[in-house]
C-alpha cells in the first residue's frame, strides 16, 4: 500500500502554489521542505523508548500541516489536540495518547498552565527558540523510506459529546488509499484548491479534505477557525473549488445575509455530514454548489457513498456487507416501508444498528480495549448508528446509537423528525432527542434555534403529510443557540441530560391537546411530566423569561 510518507515526497519540486493560509503563500515544493526539515528534528528529539507520537494544540495554521507532513516522514503518529478541552480533561487526552512531543502555539500555552505533563516536551512555534531548533535541519530533504503504509499515523480523538473521547487509530496505508479514493470520487484536479475549515484536530479535515488534496496534487487553502461570515469571503480569496463540512456548518452559513453575488466563486463541491435534506436544497439554491452527503464511521469501519438516483432522504445504497440488525436479537430488520407521503410506516421494526459483516479498514482504538470489542463484536464493526434499509438496499439515517427514541411501544428515528421540523420556517438548527415518559418509555423532544411561535408551529406540524402520529414533539425548546461540540455536532448528550429542566424557555402539549403552551414549573412537577432520568439544572430555569 502506498503510505503519505510518499505522497509527501512526491511534491518535491513542485512549484506551484500549494498552501494559502491569510497572507501566506507555500509552494508544494516548501511544503515538503519545511516537511523534510521537522521530521529530521522529529528523529532526533523523540526519545527511542515508547511509541513515537507527537500531540499537535495549533489552529489551522500551515504548521499543523507541516508537522503532519513531517510526521508522515518520520514514521510517527500525530494526536490532534482539542483546544475547547481544559485541565484535567486537557492534560488526561496528551497523556492518553502518550505523546513525547507537544507542538502548541503561543495562543494554546494558557491552556497548559498548572497541568502535570510528566514526559512530555513543549515545543512553541513562533519562538526564538523554536527557530533555532529547526534551523539545523533547513537542507534537509523528504525520504519516505523510514516510514511504512503499516505505521501508526493518526490518533484521532471521536467527539467526546457522550463520554471521554476514544483515539482511533489511523495508519498511513489507510489514509492515503482514502485520499486516493475520494480524488477519484470527486475528480480532483492537481489546480483544485481544498478550503479546510472544520478543525485539523478532527478526522474530517485530515481524511476528507487534506488527504484527497494531497493524492492528487492539489492545494490547500487554511482557515484558522471556522466562521460562517468569513465564509464566502475565503472561498473567493482562495478560488476554492471543494470543501468539508460536519454538524451545523451549512446552517450556520445559510444563516449570513444573502447577497446578489452569492454565486461569484468558483466553488464546486461540498461535502460532509448532518447538513440534512432542506439545508442541502438550499445552500444548492443560494450558492450554486452541490452538497454531497456521505455517511462515515470515524473509526473507517463502515462508509455508505451517494450515487445518482438514490432517492431524497436516503444516504446511499448499501455496500455488500452493510446490513441493518436488532442490537439485542442479532436478527436483520425487516425492510422499511414508506407510505405515500413518505412517512416510516415500521419504524418499530425496520430501525436498527448499521453493522458492516464485511471485511473492513477499522484499525481499533489507542489503548481502550473495551471500546475495541464493543465495535468489533461477533468479529463485525458495529457502527452504533441507527438505520434502515429499503428494499432496493438503500439506507436512511435514523440518528446515533443514543437517540433512540420509542414512543407508545414504536421506534422513531431521530434524524428523520430532524428534517421534517426543519422545513418550519425561521428554523435555524434543530435537534430531536428522548426524554423519558412517565410511565414507560420515552416522549419526543426538540430544542430549536430560530423563530418559533406555538400556535403557527402547531399548525405547521398537523400540514405535514410524512410526521407520523408519534412523531409530534411533546416539547420544544427553544434556544439562542444550538449547543455543540468544537466539530459543530449538536451536543446531544448535554441536552438529553437537561431535559424540561434547562435554562431555555420550554414549550409543551399536554397529552390528548394539539396545541402548545408554556411550560412551568408546576407543570413540570406534575403527573404528566417525568421525573426519571438526569437533571442538572435548577428548577427555577423553568421560570419564565423575556428572549
Amino acid at each position: 500500500m502506498e503510505s503519505v510518507a510518499e505522497l509527501v515526497a512526491a511534491r518535491w519540486d513542485d512549484h506551484r502554489p500549494g498552501l494559502w493560509c491569510e497572507d501566506l503563500v507555500l509552494s508544494h515544493h516548501e511544503i515538503a521542505a519545511g516537511a523534510a526539515a521537522r521530521a529530521a528534528l522529529l528523529a532526533d528529539l523523540l526519545p527511542p523508548q515508547g511509541p513515537p507520537h507527537l500531540g499537535v494544540l495549533l489552529d489551522n495554521t500551515p504548521e499543523f500541516l507541516l508537522w503532519l507532513s513531517a510526521a508522515a516522514l518520520a514514521g510517527a503518529a500525530v494526536a490532534g489536540v482539542n483546544p475547547t478541552r481544559r485541565g484535567p480533561e486537557l492534560a488526561r487526552d496528551i497523556l492518553h495518547t502518550e505523546c513525547r512531543l507537544l507542538i502548541a502555539e503561543p495562543a494554546h500555552l494558557p491552556l497548559l498552565r498548572g497541568l502535570d505533563l510528566p514526559g512530555v516536551r513543549l515545543l512553541t512555534i513562533g519562538t526564538e527558540e523554536y527557530d533555532a531548533l529547526l534551523a539545523p535541519y533547513a537542507d534537509a530533504r523528504p525520504d519516505p523510506s523510514r516510514a511504512r503504509s503499516a505505521d501508526r499515523f493518526l490518533l484521532y480523538f471521536t467527539s467526546g459529546s457522550t463520554g471521554a473521547p476514544k483515539a482511533a487509530i489511523c495508519t498511513q496505508g489507510r489514509l492515503a488509499a482514502a485520499g486516493r479514493s475520494l480524488a477519484g470520487q470527486f475528480s480532483v484536479r492537481p489546480d483544485d484548491v481544498h478550503y479546510v475549515c472544520m478543525p485539523m484536530f478532527h478526522g474530517n479535515a485530515v481524511i476528507a479534505d487534506w488527504a484527497p488534496a494531497l493524492a492528487a496534487g492539489a492545494g490547500v487553502a487554511l482557515r484558522r477557525r471556522f466562521s460562517a461570515s468569513g465564509f464566502l469571503a475565503d472561498v473567493r480569496r482562495y478560488r476554492a473549488t471543494y470543501f468539508t463540512y460536519v454538524g451545523r456548518a451549512i446552517q450556520y452559513v445559510l444563516a449570513t445575509e444573502p447577497g446578489p453575488d452569492d454565486r461569484d466563486h468558483v466553488l464546486r463541491l461540498g461535502f460532509g455530514t448532518e447538513a440534512g435534506v432542506v439545508d442541502a436544497a438550499a445552500f444548492e439554491r443560494r450558492f450554486g454548489v452541490r452538497l454531497v452527503e456521505g455517511y462515515g464511521s470515524s473509526e473507517g469501519g463502515a462508509a455508505v457513498q451517494w450515487t445518482p438516483g438514490t432517492p431524497v432522504g436516503a444516504v446511499g445504497r448499501a455496500a455488500p456487507g452493510l446490513v441493518v440488525l436488532d442490537p439485542e436479537s442479532g436478527a436483520e430488520c425487516p425492510p422499511a416501508e414508506f407510505d405515500a407521503a413518505g412517512r416510516l410506516l415500521n419504524g418499530d421494526t425496520a430501525i436498527g444498528e448499521l453493522v458492516n459483516r464485511a471485511p473492513n479498514p477499522f484499525e481499533g482504538y489507542w489503548r481502550n480495549p473495551a471500546a475495541e470489542a464493543e465495535r468489533r463484536r461477533e468479529g463485525w464493526y458495529w457502527t452504533g448508528d441507527l438505520f434502515c434499509r429499503d428494499r432496493a438496499g438503500h439506507l436512511y439515517f435514523a440518528g446515533r446509537g443514543d437517540d433512540r427514541l420509542r414512543v407508545d411501544g414504536e421506534n422513531l428515528a431521530a434524524a428523520m423528525i430532524e428534517n421534517i421540523l426543519a422545513r418550519y420556517e425561521g428554523t435555524a438548527a434543530v435537534a430531536v432527542y428522548a426524554v423519558p415518559d412517565p410511565v414507560t418509555g420515552d416522549q419526543v423532544m426538540a430544542a430549536l434555534a430560530g423563530d418559533f411561535a406555538p400556535e403557527s408551529f402547531a399548525a405547521f406540524l398537523r400540514a405535514q403529510p410524512d410526521l407520523g402520529t408519534k412523531m409530534a414533539p411533546r416539547f420544544v425548546r427553544v434556544v439562542e443557540r444550538m449547543p455543540v461540540t468544537a466539530t459543530n455536532k449538536i451536543h446531544r448528550a448535554l441536552l438529553r441530560g437537561e431535559g424540561v429542566r434547562c435554562a431555555d424557555p420550554v414549550w409543551w402539549r399536554p397529552p390528548g391537546e394539539r396545541a402548545y403552551r408554556r411550560l412551568t414549573a408546576e407543570d413540570a412537577e406534575g403527573p404528566l411530566v417525568s421525573t426519571r432520568g438526569p437533571s442538572s439544572v435548577r428548577r427555577q430555569g423553568l421560570e419564565p423569561r423575556t428572549r
